[in-house]
């Protein structure tokens, strides 16, 4: 991790950024500023994107969510499915095909009007992307979820789920897709399947991606222009200062006009510099809040909301990376090495607990009688001498300058997991990497990395959004084929009814522990937390928290 900054370094730079925004804690109430006008918000990290199109990290996807709005969005504060730009939705008989209405009246940042030919342009939009769209980086979620493209450029992309969009009126929308599909409508809930405006879409070139895989240019609108209809609209990012701001959109017709006037993201990517400049009042509040940090905040009296445990830190293991890693002994030994509860008492939150499976036991398909791997120094042992690997030396790769829900301190996590390993003979050689894009890069693609740990923080409440997201198709992260399995995880996304689906899952979530494809950590419930007088804000599972509802108490 990188060393901090001297604290007074960071309270001086803090200030200076926050008062060139006019919104320093020691100016609010003083210089004629309303209270309530201006919450400056602390993140570990810069945005990568402003367009969520084009985005997966949890900072850009932060600033979608108050800017942009989608058809259905997640209830506050759960996962539930409740309605966003769309008022109702209704499948057809096949169930292939989505009906949604509509809310009227409702405007673009830009003035232009929102209605079902918009909705259109922005599925057309993606659907047809190609170049440098179609690139796993550029639209990672656009493939997750619907997989390929109206012509696909790649020969490992699949089939589209996504296959039309018909506007019948203004308020009514259908969307037609090639087969049923546990991601319709719930996937829809995600920032990146936020509506735009066309004409801004247009004015601001949106789709023309240029550079290369290694190096993506992206265009004005992802990085100057994004437009929604959201309580919020973009007003400035400043990169060198590392603050974006918001303001308050006044013609919002949605659920909740916003209270605050401006909204600040300021990137303080130093754990300890985010808890001073809170305590400071150089910001309002921050995310990640650390395990040992919990307990001290609220005492203090600061405003600490918990989320729930929506998510997975696990050790991946890449079976192209060694050949030993692929057999099956070898990992085995390597799940009966690791310390888990070890890790969770010493370096989790309070509230979190070994996995047992890539899902958390809030979700619909996890199963109690899945395969379990104990810590077992001797059984780990015993099985690398059976499988020939008693002299086996792994590649280990883990990120720095980053905090996630999931993962509070990289490096500590590192040493806790590789020195168990050593404690079975594995010879480890640590490979840490700057997290984005170095990080990122290294461990999902290619085959130079045998270990590493990543994590997954839930987008919507049903068990395929976990284990197939993972698990379904062939991945470089994993470096596995096993068509057989693919094809299960095929047959539980295309089954219509829950209970069977669910039931599916269950199946899914012991042959995947069978197999073994990596090892599960930990679930943790992460913390944000908000200055004494800031109230109104309600955590979210989802990461989804909406600072529309954000106020001072007067």
């Amino acid at each position: 991790m990188r060393a901090p900054r001297p604290k007074v370094a960071i309270a001086a730079v803090a200030v200076a950024a926050l008062a060139v925004a006019g919104c320093a804690e020691s100016d609010r109430g003083d210089s004629g500023t309303s209270q309530n006008d201006t919450l400056v918000f602390g993140v570990a990290g810069d945005p990568k994107v402003l367009d969520p199109s084009l985005a997966s990290d949890g900072e850009s996807l932060r600033v979608a969510r108050q800017v942009f709005e989608t058809l259905v969005r997640p209830e506050e504060g759960g996962t539930k499915i409740t309605p966003g730009l769309a008022e109702s939705w209704t499948p057809d008989a096949t169930g292939t095909v989505w009906t949604f209405k509509l809310r009227s009246g409702v405007k673009f940042h830009d003035g232009t009007d929102f209605n079902a030919e918009a909705v259109c342009v922005n599925f057309n939009r993606w659907y047809n992307s190609t170049g440098l769209m179609q690139s796993p980086d550029v639209t990672p979620y656009w493939q997750d979820v619907m997989g390929g493209f109206a012509k696909n450029e790649r020969d490992d992309l699949p089939e589209s789920l996504f296959k039309s969009c018909t506007a019948k009126d203004a308020t009514t929308v259908d969307l037609a897709f090639t087969r049923v599909s546990s991601k319709v409508p719930a996937a829809l809930m995600l920032p990146s399947f936020s509506i735009h405006s066309p004409k801004a879409l247009t004015d601001y070139q949106a789709s023309n991606i240029t550079g290369s895989a290694d190096d993506v240019k992206y265009p004005s609108y992802a990085m100057e222009h994004p437009t929604g209809t959201g309580p919020f609209k973009f007003k400035a990012w400043d990169i060198a200062n590392k603050t974006l701001t918001l303001e308050r959109n006044e013609e919002y017709t949605g659920p909740q006009k916003a209270k605050l006037k401006t909204l600040i993201f300021k990137t303080i990517s130093d754990e300890n510099a985010r808890k001073q400049a809170l305590r400071s009042g150089d910001i309002q509040g921050y995310d990640l809040v650390g395990p040992a940090d919990v307990e001290p905040l609220k005492n203090e009296g600061f405003n600490m909301l918990t989320r729930p445990a929506f998510n997975i830190l696990y050790l991946a293991i890449n079976q192209k990376g060694n050949p030993k890693l692929a057999d099956i002994k070898v990992r085995q030994a390597i799940a009966h090495a690791l310390n888990r509860q070890a890790l969770v008492d010493s370096k989790l939150p309070p509230g979190a607990k070994v996995a047992s499976q890539f899902m958390p036991d809030t979700v619909d398909g996890w199963n109690p009688t899945v395969p379990t791997y104990d810590y077992n120094v001797e059984k780990a042992k015993q099985l690398l001498a059976e499988a020939g690997a008693t002299n086996l030396t792994l590649r280990f790769h883990y990120p720095t300058e980053v905090t996630r829900p999931y993962m509070p301190n990289p490096k500590d996590i590192f040493e806790l997991l590789s020195n168990d390993l050593k404690a079975v003979g594995i010879t480890v050689q640590g490979i840490p990497l700057k997290w984005s894009p170095d990080y990122l890069n290294a461990t999902t693609s290619g085959s130079a990395h045998d270990l590493h740990f990543l994590g997954w923080t839930g987008d919507y409440g049903d068990g395929y959004n976990f284990i197939g997201t993972m698990f379904d198709r062939q991945k470089d992260e994993w470096g596995f084929n096993n068509p057989a399995l693919f094809e299960q995880f095929k047959q539980a996304d295309t089954t219509a009814d829950p209970a069977a689906r669910f039931e599916l899952y269950k199946q899914l979530n012991a042959k995947v522990m069978e197999f073994l494809p990596g090892v599960p950590v930990s679930h943790s419930p992460p913390a944000i937390v908000f200055g004494k007088d800031v109230t109104g804000v309600k955590a979210s599972p989802l990461t989804d928290e909406r600072f529309a509802t954000a106020e001072f108490k007067s």
